[in-house]
């Protein structure tokens, strides 16, 4: 609808002349306050009507508008107030009307009344009965006079209301999650205690049965945390505190569960309590066996018991496992202490700067011998916690025993044989319980006793380091070794020939199974070593000084009628013809003057060849061949000739033939006392 055109070119005038004549008076009069501007009907109908279109008639009526006027009228919203466009549109006026009055000039904007008539009613409202508005500038003038346009009321926009959230009834969640819960739908009973502990949350019914749900899932820390806020919300409960003592129990904390059963009343039964007491009983009895105990097997023993009381899918606590590292260490063996390493490694993939687990991998790395990666985890341990005094322990105790066993090596290899015994007996006090290093000490502290001739010490030394480590080869050769040089080698013989059926293909074994039956035959002949009362690597001027002493005292004629004395005379002669030519004593030293010819080629075979006979060295074989003395003599057995004749008491000449060939008073020619 269109608003008849009440203006004609006579209101127009007469708008004009009054508009001016209002400016001239405002101007000259000294400092009157300025009257708001007569507001017309038609203008309230605008402001009521922002969109209707102005008639073509009626704007003849407005003066030119002004220049932020023409910027509006450019934007479509020429007729609208400003205080009711859209938030945009204001920000964007309100900006460009901040940067013109920042500027030096301030542009005079002419301000006219229209008086438009009501078709209504024409009666003017009169001045200072306008309402008031949020205009800033309202009432004021501009630098040249003009008085601002009064602000129509503003419009605040209407935010759209959301629909009010549906209401959840708790009780009716509790009880379809009741209804899951008997059925054995757990996760769906869960989801159903959520609902309702969301809408009721500080409800401990509600947090306290989802607990129970989620103890029936398996997933422990959750119900644990739920029980806990649900004992904050209603203390004492003892129905939440049962279900926190067997939440505890299933996840292998059982003192923290007695704690939680003690504070129920009136008490739990025994029947209750059962888990808790039996998984802290058999916790007890491990740290008991690690701490007296000289093995580890019962520890762990006890550690499997106590873990069947572990809830479905939870993880054995960490103590748990580093007890369990410990009773391997204890045990030693190879597969026990592999065992811990696998335990050490599970710990460190969780947390690889966790410094118990690294000193628990490196005591396994030290019990295995590899002393150098030992050493890098405990000085990785430090790294992570330098107070940490396992670590420390450790690693001193690793480098005292390196150095003090280098030590001994050193001694040994340099003929000291005696002061590697004193380091290797001073480096087996460093560290009583590690068998495998141990092992290897009394093992090398028995190869120093050999060199003194202490065989029984070398042979009990032996006999500890396989008891240490049953699988310790070169502990069982020795021992071998130093049966045979103590004079036992039947049972020498034995240990090397148990060697070679267990571990066939150790390098030179065969070779060690030989020597000691030949060793064995030697035993078995006359020992001239032993008859002239030297050691087997005596010197010849203290061979001839034990013959010259022993056939004194048996000599025939000192002893006319004792026939043991004659042969014993004889025996000390046979010692002294055998141990004073260097080529007699090399073939009865190596045993070839043992070997029958006829045993050589026994069973189709030559015997150290695959046949059937005795087992001969290739090499002993060679020097029989090629080697020094012949073999001879009317009985088949080697030949003893001596270049010179006489005796030192007189007479001389010999038998022939042969046979051995003495002066005729029975002393080897070439003797002097």
């Amino acid at each position: 609808m269109v608003l008849p055109n009440f203006f004609n070119k006579s209101t127009k005038k007469k708008n004009i002349d009054k508009t001016k004549n209002s400016k001239e008076n405002i101007r000259s009069s000294p400092s009157p306050s300025p009257s708001p501007p007569k507001r017309s009907p038609i203008k309230s109908v605008r402001e009521r009507e922002p969109s209707r279109p102005a008639s073509p008639r009626s704007s003849k009526g407005f003066t030119r508008p002004s220049r932020s006027s023409r910027q509006t009228s450019t934007t479509g919203f020429g007729d609208v107030h400003p205080l009711n466009l859209p938030p945009e549109e204001r920000e964007r006026r309100r900006s460009a009307l901040s940067a013109m009055s920042d500027s030096e000039d301030h542009m005079d904007v002419d301000q006219e009344e229209a008086v438009v008539s009501s078709p209504t009613s024409f009666t003017s409202v009169p001045s200072g009965t306008l309402p008031s508005t949020n205009g800033a500038d309202q009432g004021s003038a501009s630098a040249n006079g003009d008085i601002s346009p009064v602000p129509p009321p503003h419009r605040a926009p209407v935010e759209p209301q959301l629909p009010p959230k549906p209401t959840i009834d708790a009780e009716a969640c509790k009880t379809a999650g009741n209804k899951f819960f008997k059925l054995g739908d757990y996760d769906k009973a869960i989801r159903e205690y959520t609902k309702a502990v969301e809408a009721d949350p500080t409800s401990p019914t509600y947090i306290s049965n989802r607990s129970a749900a989620l103890i029936s899932a398996n997933r422990y820390e959750e119900a644990l945390e739920d029980a806990k806020y649900a004992d904050d919300l209603e203390p004492g409960n003892a129905k939440v505190l049962l279900r926190m003592a067997r939440i505890y129990t299933n996840l292998g904390r059982p003192q923290e569960a007695l704690d939680i059963y003690s504070q129920i009343h009136p008490p739990v039964s025994a029947k209750d309590k059962a888990p808790a007491v039996s998984m802290q009983l058999h916790i007890q009895q491990a740290e008991d066996a690690l701490r007296e105990g000289t093995t580890g097997s019962m520890a762990i023993h006890a550690l499997d018991l106590a873990e069947r009381g572990l809830g479905v899918g939870v993880d054995r606590p960490r103590r748990w496992k580093l007890m369990r590292g410990e009773a391997y260490l204890k045990m030693g063996n190879v597969n026990a202490l592999g065992d811990a390493q696998n335990v050490a490694m599970s710990l460190l993939r969780n947390n690889n700067q966790d410094p118990e687990a690294l000193v628990l991998r490196g005591r396994a790395l030290y019990a295995q011998g590899d002393n150098d990666k030992a050493l890098q985890h405990f000085r990785q341990a430090l790294n992570c916690d330098p107070d940490f005094k396992d670590a420390v322990k450790y690693l001193r105790m690793v480098q005292k025993l390196d150095r003090m066993k280098e030590e001994g090596n050193v001694a040994f290899k340099g003929g000291k044989f005696r002061d590697a015994v004193k380091l290797y007996s001073a480096a087996l006090e460093v560290d009583p319980f590690n068998k495998g290093t141990n092992a290897k000490l009394l093992q090398n502290r028995a190869m120093a006793s050999i060199k003194v001739k202490e065989y029984k010490s070398a042979i009990d030394d032996c006999t500890r380091a396989l008891s240490l480590d049953p699988s310790y080869l070169k502990a069982r050769k020795t021992k071998a070794r130093a049966l045979g040089e103590s004079g036992n080698w039947d049972e020498a013989v034995r240990e090397f020939k148990a060697i070679a059926e267990s571990n066939p293909s150790e390098p030179g074994i065969a070779k060690e199974v030989r020597n000691a039956e030949l060793e064995l035959k030697k035993s078995k002949r006359k020992d001239y070593y032993k008859i002239l009362g030297v050691d087997k690597d005596a010197g010849e001027t203290e061979i001839k000084k034990a013959y010259r002493k022993l056939a004194i005292v048996h000599h025939p004629d000192k002893n006319p009628e004792n026939e043991e004395a004659a042969e014993t005379f004889k025996e000390i002669g046979e010692a002294y013809e055998t141990l004073s030519d260097p080529q007699k004593r090399q073939r009865y030293d190596s045993g070839e003057d043992l070997i029958d010819p006829s045993e050589m080629f026994q069973g189709g075979g030559m015997g150290g060849f695959g046949g059937g006979g005795m087992q001969i060295d290739p090499e002993m074989l060679f020097n029989m061949m090629g080697g020094g003395g012949g073999m001879g003599g009317g009985h088949g057995g080697p030949t003893f000739s001596f270049s010179t004749g006489g005796s030192p008491f007189g007479g001389g000449g010999g038998r022939g033939g042969g046979g051995r060939q003495r002066g005729a008073s029975g002393f080897p020619p070439g003797f002097s006392f």
